[in-house]
């Protein structure tokens, strides 16, 4: 094992005053040979002790310390990043790698970083170095400063929140304390490197977390450069990782998960998180969110609260959809409609008109009994309830979570999260192709940006949202040619189902437009996940082709791709359904035809309803099923497969960074893919629930699952994220705020056109003749009469055993026999009327009561408003205590001098004005 000391007397952080590199911390370091020269400004000097407080190596006993220890091998330096590569010094390319990393290193020393390299032949393949990094305290109180880091400076002495007066009942959902809340309530404002005594600093290495160190590691690492190319910059651990000269960079874990780590130093706050939250028995129990930011960061610490209190959320929708179905089994043998259809003497008399051209038959209307009872569970009154109550839930969610975020932002610190330092930052990427600066007219101050002339940016501009329309197109005509795989195979199951009596105890059930749907549901969803993954890549490929200034603009604008094509490829299917499907069918005498040689589907007798709740549930629970398998077994066997060397070895020679090293990679996207599956799934149970009751109910169990996985696999499966700062769930909001209002439009239109519930109240008040069952009659009223003589060449069937002269058709159309033969009756028109106006006026009822609620609950809640504001008061107060003291003890040294005094008392006016204030 060899360690890489600093090889100069000093270390020097580089600070631009003005601005110029939007906190341009390493873009611009100095050599040695120009230490003495300030170029571009101020230099803060770290001048470390940690080497006069170490012991050398050759006085370090390796075998003695342990190998799942976090430290350097002195035992007392954390362990706060690590690097690894493969070298070999024989070829050509890692020579080349060798220089590199030797000048990125160098660079890192002089940034005041501290390394420790790993020799190959202390690891378990004897092929891999492990270079550790150690950031002193004086780097990390820099960089604190730089990024605005809020840091603890007096105990929160405000009142605590009263105990829920319920707390019994709901005690076994509980965590214990320490678990629930491993840090104590602080004070905080923004870290100042020159007033350290403000803060509450008990013990150095324990003041910045693992995970702040690690984020400011990062910050360090994605800013350093190794070397100047013939036309720009290259800098950052990303590009070193990309083009191989290292492997893999990752924070440590810090213990294994399944047991506390045997470095009594390390806080083992993984084991704690495993033991109490990322195990399948927790399921039931409330999640540790303090110590999941601790330990993640905040942006991941946000994702498992929004993800929570979404889960909680459906508990409220499962059960009531849950009821409204309940309904709808109790009532199925009360429904007058699929009685009839049953009926041997009405359905049995019924000959239905050929569903196909030339080799489908006449067939009767009883044999579609069991698809119509069934149609009922989820085609009743108890439809319309829940369609109008999911509008109103969406809201509710909606607007609750925003005071939730609102607390935790509180909670978190996140109040006045500064995005134009911690999200708004510029990327390395961008930076890196940077060759201008500009004075910023809001700051006006000199920063970085990207020259590009204007047919540069139209032809990106064109070339970017070409492959966006052209992939959208594409999935379009996958769709389309699924949509011909169904006209074109229901034939095929017509002719094989009625002359196959093999089928004939079943054929009650399996109808030829049931099995076309179930067939195409499942084709539809295996060509869903091959487009995801294809397009997956190209949308990281076309936005990583833009360059996005920012971190934040990267991310926004590759949600909005991804979203924008897994809309089109997860719903179009289900619009199809639901809007189009038996809607332009024509009639007997003059088909519909796709492309001049597709006849249009119908819908069956009882409704497209039961298709589009078939269609919804297989592509909902497969993806649900498919994204568990690819989240937790994927990794379980890559890593199982990676880590069986290590297995046959002693375990006490298993090193930590080892472990971590055969870990699957989280990624910066890891928590964007997570948000899409989420999103999709909301989009599955607010756009198409009138169709589907069960679907909250079907979201609710596989998001309770959902957790714990997510929280298994970050905990077990996966390297240790990098820590990064959020304040909210970001674009994904507007995302959920405007899927809620087309839900609404969508649900109505489900009611409306794809249920029959419009024509039979039409029927029911309008037309019914029978007022002791008023729905009686009603399956012969929605039924029209053809003469099968006036079928086309095309449509008429080969065969004709039934000997029929006269078939029904689904549509409301006068008899062969009437002077407007085949022309729509006043029923299909008094129908359409109470559609629109029930379109209407659902979706202005759901509207008013949505934007009521809306207005009616505040974003943030009054106590919080009420902390924050109390809290901005006493954390002023502490500040400017702090300043009068130092300037009453200057002016004690001084005491004859006026200008001191005068900033005594401008001081304390300020104190009385935040006091006022």
């Amino acid at each position: 094992m060899s360690r890489s000391g600093r090889k100069e007397e000093e270390t020097l952080i580089e600070m631009s005053g003005t601005g110029d590199d939007d906190i341009s911390v390493l873009t611009e370091i100095k050599t040695p040979d120009s230490a003495g020269e300030d170029l571009n400004g101020p230099l803060y000097e770290i001048n470390s002790n940690a080497d006069s407080e170490i012991r050398s190596h050759s006085e370090i006993d390796k075998n003695l310390q342990s190998k799942d220890s976090v430290f350097f091998c002195d035992g007392i330096r954390r362990i706060d990043f690590v690097l690894s590569y493969v070298d070999d010094p024989n070829k050509e390319v890692d020579r080349k790698k060798s220089d590199r990393r030797r000048e990125f290193e160098m660079n890192l020393q002089k940034a005041g970083l501290e390394l420790e390299t790993e020799d190959k032949k202390e690891s378990e393949s004897g092929k891999i170095y492990f270079l550790k990094i150690h950031a002193p305290w004086e780097v990390l109180c820099t960089y604190a400063e730089v990024l605005n880091l809020k840091m603890p400076i007096r105990s929160n002495d405000m009142e605590a929140k009263a105990d829920n007066p319920l707390h019994w009942l709901i005690r076994i959902f509980k965590l214990p304390y320490n678990v629930m809340n491993p840090e104590d309530d602080y004070f905080t404002a923004p870290f100042n490197k020159q007033k350290q005594e403000l803060f509450k600093i008990e013990d150095q290495s324990k003041f910045f977390s693992p995970a702040t160190r690690n984020r400011i590691v990062y910050y360090i690492l994605s800013r350093c450069p190794y070397g100047v190319g013939e036309e720009k910059r290259k800098f950052g651990v990303k590009r070193l990782l990309s083009n191989g000269t290292y492997t893999s960079a990752f924070p440590l874990h810090d213990c294994q998960y399944w047991k506390l780590s045997m470095d009594g130093k390390c806080e083992s706050e993984r084991y704690t998180l495993y033991k109490h939250w990322a195990r399948f028995g927790k399921f039931y129990k409330e999640q540790p969110l303090d110590l999941i930011r601790k330990y993640y960061g905040e942006k991941i610490g946000i994702y498992f609260a929004w993800l929570g209190f979404y889960t909680e959320m459906l508990f409220f929708a499962a059960i009531v959809g849950f009821f409204c179905f309940l309904y709808g089994w109790i009532t199925m043998d009360e429904s007058i409609s699929s009685k009839e259809i049953c009926d041997n003497d009405i359905g049995g008399q019924i000959i239905m008109c050929p569903l196909c051209d030339k080799r489908c038959e006449f067939w009767r209307l009883n044999s579609t009994c069991e698809p119509s009872q069934y149609s009922h569970l989820f085609d009743n009154v108890a439809t319309l309830f829940f369609a109008i109550f999911m509008g109103i839930w969406v809201t509710l969610f909606l607007e609750f979570w925003k005071r939730r975020q609102a607390r935790l932002e509180y909670e978190w610190d996140l109040v006045d999260f500064e995005e134009e330092q911690q999200q708004l930052q510029l990327r390395p990427e961008y930076e890196a192709k940077c060759t201008h600066k500009k004075k910023n007219p809001v700051t006006q101050e000199m920063e970085l940006v990207l020259k590009r002339s204007p047919v540069n940016i139209l032809g990106k501009l064109f070339l970017c949202w070409m492959s966006v329309v052209f992939w959208i197109s594409l999935i379009i005509a996958s769709m389309i040619a699924i949509i011909v795989y169904r006209l074109a195979v229901y034939a095929a199951f017509a002719s094989i189902m009625e002359n196959n009596h093999t089928l004939e105890p079943i054929s009650g059930l399996l109808t030829p437009q049931l099995a076309t749907s179930v067939t195409a549901s499942c084709l539809n969803f295996i060509v869903i996940m091959i487009l995801n993954f294809l397009y997956e890549r190209v949308a990281i490929w076309i936005t990583d082709m833009e360059i996005p200034r920012t971190h934040l603009e990267y991310e926004n604008r590759l949600t909005m791709k991804m979203f924008l094509f897994q809309f089109v490829n997860y719903y179009s299917s289900c619009f199809y359904v639901a809007f189009f499907k038996g809607k332009f069918v024509g009639f007997p005498g003059d088909y519909t035809y796709m492309f001049n040689s597709w006849r249009n589907e119908e819908c069956d007798p009882a409704g497209c309803l039961i298709e589009l709740t078939t269609q919804l549930t297989i592509v909902m629970a497969g993806k649900q099923i498919w994204g568990n398998i690819q989240e937790a077994l994927v990794p379980f066997v890559w890593n199982w497969w990676r880590s069986r060397r290590a297995r046959n070895s002693p375990e006490n020679l298993y090193s930590r960074w080892e472990q971590d090293y055969d870990l699957q990679i989280f990624g910066q996207l890891g928590l964007f893919y997570e948000y899409l599956e989420m999103v999709v799934q909301f989009g599955f149970i607010t756009l198409f629930v009138a169709s589907f009751p069960l679907a909250p109910l079907l979201a609710l169990l596989n998001n309770i699952l959902e957790i714990r996985v997510d929280a298994w696999k970050l905990t077990t499966q996966f390297r240790r994220p990098f820590a990064a700062k959020a304040h909210s769930i970001g674009v994904w909001q507007e995302i959920l705020n405007g899927m809620a209002v087309l839900s609404v439009v969508t649900n109505a239109f489900i009611v409306a056109f794809t249920s029959d519930m419009i024509p039979r109240l039409v029927y029911y008040y309008a037309y019914s003749e029978n007022e002791a069952s008023p729905m009686s009659g009603y399956i012969n009223s929605s039924l029209s009469v053809f003469d099968i003589s006036d079928f086309s060449d095309l449509s008429t069937p080969e065969t004709n055993e039934m000997n029929v002269t006269l078939c029904r058709y689904r549509d409301y159309r006068y008899p062969p026999d009437h002077h407007k033969r085949y022309h729509h009756t006043m029923q299909y028109w008094h129908i359409l009327a109470a559609k629109m106006a029930f379109i209407i006026i659902m979706e202005h009822v759901v509207f008013v009561v949505k934007f009521f609620v809306a207005w009616l609950i505040p974003d943030v809640p009054s106590e919080v408003k009420a902390r924050i504001k109390r809290e901005k008061y006493l954390t002023q107060r502490i500040l400017h205590e702090y300043e009068l003291t130092k300037l009453q003890q200057k002016l004690a040294g001084k005491e004859h001098c006026a200008e001191v005094a005068k900033q005594v008392q401008a001081t304390e006016g300020k104190v009385q004005l935040s006091a006022y204030m």
